[in-house]
């Protein structure tokens, strides 16, 4: 193609000229353009928001410069004299237990944080009413301060002044918790807020030997730069310490991390949405050279080459396309300011307007390289037909391929589009199958639309002429098959993924694994109360099974010998490494687990500490038999080598470790007990009253009813996978841009269709009946696609990725084949309808 200065001017003037006459056939170009560019921008800038204020709010997110955090034991004086000399230390406490009513009545699992007066080093609590928290926090006539969450409140039936409940120790409520500033940087909550101080917590009883509790220290530096000088100085005075060290600049690495996550993957549904406009932008590139074919003939019977023709259609498809990315763009860029008045009261985004470029530009290359892969090859089309076929009124039907130049433009373009999405994204490999999967979706779809037209060529003939009509315009040249095929099986194949691994989640969270699941949990058992506690829960309920086994906690320091943050591990197996995790000993292998390697020890076994660890992550760990694993508890450094692999049913919801170990390995360390009651036939009074006995006879066991987990977590679900089919709605209302806009693009044809048919005596309902027969068959087709696509998807994350019983649901298939019939007969009829009331003598002086 020719680029000298002279011809790029010429081309130019002549483009904008052009573009005097409007954007009529480009509105629904510049709507998927603008659509696809709007999710990609608007998505990463909401989460480039949510990392940077994280970053730059790190000190009050954290409470502190450097925090450490010990489990089941405070820090020895040695420890606590040397982070003092570090800076300022603010010590909390925290750990979930059972607050109940006074007259024992009702009770509810809290969150309980105990804090020290230096609390918060930065930041500020909010509380109602507005007052110091020291006095808030002030014990009055044997009953201490605590601010507890609304929803508490509202759960126990309580208000201001009320009293409650914790442990041994009883709590007067002086007001609700507002926002805590460190609230992200501890993690996910389970149960309300129950905030007080450190003294009374203590007088509580709760924290005693081998208590599930964590204790935080957190230092306020003279120099927060030197937080990273000052962890390396902690893990060289105290090596053996085990306790979790977080800096500022990482103070919610889980938060961050899943925003990443969740972000790539709405950024991947962006940009699937824009692939599936890249078809309208071909459709329109397509139907809108073909109008232009007189001009393309003057131009060339004026002289000018084809090069030039080329040149000036590809100006006015570039500042077309900047168009739409520009409304795209200042989607995205708002989308930050309207995310936060949604979002501040749950996640750290700035509520301040504030502009980010880092993802605009990457919306704006991705939509740049759809329009461009997309229009090069009509283009080329456009190039090569000879000026006396465009004089003859003859289309862009040719089904051969443009010149190789074209051909690969296009097919690197599509390269470069590949690349930027894996270059750019947080897990490459999620990126690859990604691009991958579409690659395929598009090929696998060509050939549906080719098998649909060869059925249809090849159909026996019918005698109604309306359905005949029909099956010939699916099978006939410019036929809309490809076009509808491509344009609503993608998205509604995204539609049916999401919702058949929501369903199947849902199913297993109220189906199996609540059936299965025990009743209850109880926590903390001391093993001083070990007997009476069973004798209460037989006596409560005789025909339960209650299953006992001890608990500690410990974080994984080494493997082999290696730290394991030096370590690479896969992404699936970074939960067992981070933090600390619940470890137990066993002499006998768990009834709820079955060896796959190795052998278990013997009673009464001796020799060197052993563990026993679970398959599925000690592959993921690159584990094997006879490997060392090195875990911190109570800090002391444990090394253990693994005599066995066990397979865990972790949906089973029964007590289940990675890391079961020999008896010996813990003689004489102290710990508490977890317990599970199953009792299948009991009912809700039933537990009500084994959950009221438990926490009134012993208080400082935590109590743990499994169906209220089973329900938050059937919630959480729910709330994600709205989100996330709403994003996903964005590739489905893409594909029905792009289904008008190929519906439109054929409206010319089908106008010259229509008026010879009507000249030669068919009727208007005849017609509507033909072009609803098409639309209905069209539809069915993609909605049998779309499931067979989405059904295959859905069972590979269920069954290979989450490891649990993928199922077809019913009902899913009827909404799929609904939606898609709905929207082709809709739109197809919408569309056609203007062309069933076109005068016959304009369209035929041009036949």
């Amino acid at each position: 193609m020719s680029l000298t200065p002279s011809r790029l001017s010429l081309s130019l003037r002549l483009a904008l000229r052009e573009l005097r006459g409007g954007l009529k056939g480009f509105y629904i170009f510049m709507a998927c353009i603008a659509l696809g560019t709007a999710a990609i921008a608007a998505v990463n800038s909401v989460s480039q928001s949510i990392t940077d204020t994280i970053a730059s709010q790190g000190q009050e997110l954290l409470a502190g410069d450097v925090r450490f955090e010990l489990n089941n034991r405070e820090a020895s004086p040695d420890e606590l004299s040397f982070l003092k000399t570090l800076g300022d230390v603010s010590v909390s406490t925290g750990l979930r237990s059972m607050a109940r009513k006074v007259d024992g009545s009702d009770q509810a699992l809290v969150e309980v944080k105990a804090v020290d007066d230096q609390y918060p080093l930065y930041g500020r609590l909010k509380a109602d009413p507005d007052m110091p928290l020291q006095q808030l926090l002030q014990g009055h006539d044997g009953s201490y301060g605590a601010l507890v969450a609304p929803i508490l409140m509202d759960r126990l039936g309580l208000k201001r002044g009320d009293q409650l409940l914790l442990g041994s120790a009883k709590f007067t409520i002086t007001g609700t918790v507002e926002n805590e500033p460190d609230a992200v940087s501890e993690g996910f909550a389970f149960a309300p807020r129950l905030l007080t101080s450190r003294q009374a917590l203590f007088a509580s009883g709760l924290v005693q030997t081998g208590s599930l509790v964590e204790h935080a220290y957190k230092l306020r530096l003279a120099d927060p730069a030197q937080a990273r000088t000052v962890q390396a100085k902690a893990a060289k005075a105290f090596p053996s310490a085990g306790w979790s060290v977080r800096t500022s600049d990482r103070a919610a690495p889980s938060l961050a991390e899943n925003v990443d996550r969740f972000s790539q993957f709405l950024t991947l549904v962006g940009l699937a949405a824009l692939i599936v406009g890249g078809v309208g932008v071909a459709n329109a590139v397509r139907a809108f050279l073909d109008s232009k074919r007189t001009t393309i003939a003057a131009f060339k019977c004026l002289g000018a080459p084809a090069n030039v023709v080329v040149q000036i259609y590809l100006f006015q498809i570039a500042i077309i396309a900047c168009g739409g990315i520009l409304i795209g763009l200042v989607l995205g860029a708002v989308a930050p300011i309207v995310a936060a008045q949604f979002l501040a009261a749950y996640l750290p985004i700035s509520t301040v307007p504030t502009l980010y470029p880092g993802p605009l530009m990457l919306a704006f290359l991705f939509g740049l390289l759809t329009t461009f892969a997309f229009a090069i090859m009509p283009l080329g089309h456009a190039r090569e037909v000879p000026a006396t076929a465009l004089f003859r009124e003859q289309g862009f039907e040719a089904k051969r391929l443009p010149s190789w130049p074209y051909v690969v433009g296009a097919a690197a373009l599509m390269a470069a589009l590949a690349g930027l999405a894996i270059l750019t994204a947080y897990d490459r490999f999620i990126a690859v199958v990604f691009v991958g999967a579409v690659v395929f979706a598009f090929v696998v779809l060509r050939l549906v639309a080719a098998l649909i037209a060869w059925l249809a060529r090849k159909s026996p003939t019918v005698h109604s002429p309306a359905l005949r009509l029909a099956i010939g315009n699916i099978h006939r040249p410019g036929a809309l098959t490809p076009s509808v095929v491509l344009s609503l099986g993608l998205g509604l194949a995204m539609i049916v993924t999401l919702t058949l691994i929501d369903g199947n989640l849902r199913r297993q969270l109220t189906g199996r694994m609540a059936e299965g699941a025990p009743n209850f949990f109880f926590v903390d058992i001391q093993g001083a109360d070990l007997d009476g506690f069973r004798k209460l829960v037989s006596t409560q309920e005789p025909d339960g099974k209650l299953v006992e086994v001890p608990m500690l906690r410990g974080r994984i320091t080494a493997l082999n010998g290696e730290d394991v943050t030096q370590r690479a591990n896969a992404s699936n197996a970074q939960w067992v490494l981070r933090g600390d995790r619940g470890i137990t000993y066993s002499e006998n292998l768990p009834e709820n687990a079955r060896l796959v390697e190795g052998s278990w020890w013997e009673k009464d076994y001796s020799g060197e500490p052993l563990v026993s660890f679970s398959a599925k992550e000690a592959r993921d760990l690159g584990l094997k038999i006879g490997d060392t694993v090195t875990v911190n508890v109570l800090g002391r450094n444990i090394t253990a080598r693994i005599a066995n692999l066990r397979s865990v049913e972790w949906e089973s919801l029964s007590i289940n470790f990675v890391m079961v170990f020999s008896p010996n390995t813990f003689r004489g360390a102290p710990h508490a007990w977890i317990a599970s009651l199953t009792a299948p036939n009991a009912t809700a009074q039933q537990e009500a009253a084994v959950l009221k006995t438990v926490t009134s006879s012993y208080p400082t066991i935590t109590s743990i009813r499994v169906k209220d987990a089973i329900d938050m977590v059937d919630t959480l679900v729910g709330q994600l996978a709205t989100a996330i089919r709403a994003a996903a709605s964005v590739a489905l209302i893409a594909s029905v841009l792009v289904l008008a806009g190929a519906l439109a693009a054929g409206n010319r044809a089908r106008t010259h269709d229509a008026v010879v048919l009507k000249t030669l005596g068919a009727t208007r309902i005849m017609l509507i009946r033909a072009f609803s027969y098409e639309y209905l068959i069209l539809g069915f087709a993609t909605a049998i696609f779309a499931l067979a696509a989405g059904a295959t998807a859905a069972w590979f994350v269920v069954a290979r990725i989450m490891h649990i019983p993928s199922h077809f649901l019913p009902e899913v298939a009827v909404a799929t084949v609904a939606t898609a019939l709905v929207l082709t007969v809709g739109i197809g009829l919408a569309g056609t309808w203007r062309v069933l009331g076109q005068k016959a003598a304009s369209v035929l002086r041009e036949l």
